[in-house]
C-alpha cells in the first residue's frame, strides 16, 4: 500500500484503491533503491552510473530507473545515448549496455536527446510510474532509481508508487550540514522510507606528490550533522579527473582506488 498518512489526498479518494503501481507480471526484481539529492549539481546521476556498474561487476543483475525526466543524464553515463526503448509484445523493452544493465529514461524515447521535455508535475508523474510498472525489467536482482533533485512531485510519486527498500543521498561537503539534506532526509522519513545513508560527493582531492587527502570543508561540522540526522556516512568520493571523464563520457573502467570505495559504499547497501 502507499504511505496514505503523508499524502496530500488522504481521505479524498477511493478507500478501495491503492498508490501503489502494478508491476508488470513478467518482471522479478529485487530491491528498489532511490538516488536521491537535495538540489541539483551534486554528481547523484554520476553516483548511481557508479553503483550500478559496481553491482554489475559482483555479478548481479541490474536495471536503472531515469526517474529525472526533465535532465535525463543516465543514458550518456551508461554509454546507450544512441539506443532506443521500444513497445514489446509483453511491455517497453529497456536498452542494454555492453554490461547488460538495463536502462530506461526519457531520452530513450525521443529523437534528439537536446529536446526539452516541457511537461507539467502530473504527466512526468505518470511517466516514471510508466517506467516501473510497463517496462519489462525482467530479473533484475536491484533496480536503481535516479530520482530529480529536490523534494518536488516526482520525489513523491516514487515514494508513494514503487515499493522502495531505501533511499541513498547524495551530496557534496559544503551543503551536506544543510537545510537542503535535512528536507530530503526529512521527507523520505515522512513517508517512511528507510534512508540508507549518505555518499558524500566531491569530498577531497588528493596530493598528487605525498598522496595526502586535503578536506576543503571542515569534518567536524559533518560528523555532527549526521550523528543528530542518525545517518550513515556510506563512502566519500574523490574530486579527481576520472570522475570528471566519467560524467562527460559516461562510465568505463573504473580505478583500483575507486572501486574500493564504491566496495564500502555497495556493500552497506546491499
Amino acid at each position: 500500500m502507499g504511505n496514505c498518512n503523508s499524502c496530500p489526498s488522504k481521505n479524498n479518494c477511493n478507500s478501495q484503491a491503492t498508490c501503489t503501481i502494478e508491476n508488470n507480471p513478467n518482471n522479478k526484481i529485487g530491491k528498489i533503491i532511490g538516488v536521491m539529492s537535495g538540489k541539483g549539481g551534486v554528481g547523484k546521476s554520476t553516483v548511481t552510473a557508479l553503483i550500478a556498474k559496481k553491482l554489475n561487476k559482483m555479478g548481479y543483475k541490474v536495471g536503472i530507473l531515469d526517474a529525472d525526466i526533465t535532465g535525463p543524464s543516465i543514458p550518456r553515463l551508461m554509454g546507450v545515448r544512441n539506443g532506443k526503448a521500444y513497445q514489446g509484445q509483453n511491455g517497453i523493452i529497456p536498452v542494454e549496455n555492453s554490461n547488460g544493465i538495463k536502462v530506461m529514461s526519457i531520452n530513450l524515447m525521443t529523437d534528439d536527446e537536446s529536446q526539452p521535455v516541457v511537461w507539467r508535475g502530473p504527466m512526468v508523474g505518470n511517466v516514471v510510474k510508466q517506467f516501473y510498472g510497463d517496462v519489462l525489467w525482467g530479473e533484475v536482482d536491484y533496480l536503481l532509481i535516479d530520482m530529480p533533485p529536490g523534494t518536488g512531485d516526482v520525489a513523491l510519486t516514487v515514494m508513494q508508487s514503487i515499493p522502495i527498500s531505501g533511499i541513498v543521498m547524495v551530496s557534496v561537503p559544503q551543503d551536506l550540514v544543510s537545510m537542503i539534506v535535512s528536507k530530503a532526509v526529512n521527507m523520505a522519513t515522512m513517508m517512511k522510507i528507510n534512508v540508507l545513508g549518505v555518499v558524500e560527493n566531491m569530498s577531497y582531492i588528493q596530493c598528487p606528490d605525498c598522496d595526502k587527502k586535503i578536506k576543503l570543508f571542515d569534518g567536524v561540522e559533518t560528523e555532527k550533522f549526521l550523528k543528530g540526522m542518525e545517518l550513515d556516512l556510506l563512502g566519500e568520493l574523490p574530486m579527481t579527473r576520472e570522475i570528471v571523464d566519467i560524467t562527460h563520457n559516461g562510465v568505463e573502467e573504473i580505478s583500483d582506488e575507486l572501486d574500493s570505495t564504491l566496495s564500502k559504499i555497495v556493500n552497506k547497501i546491499k
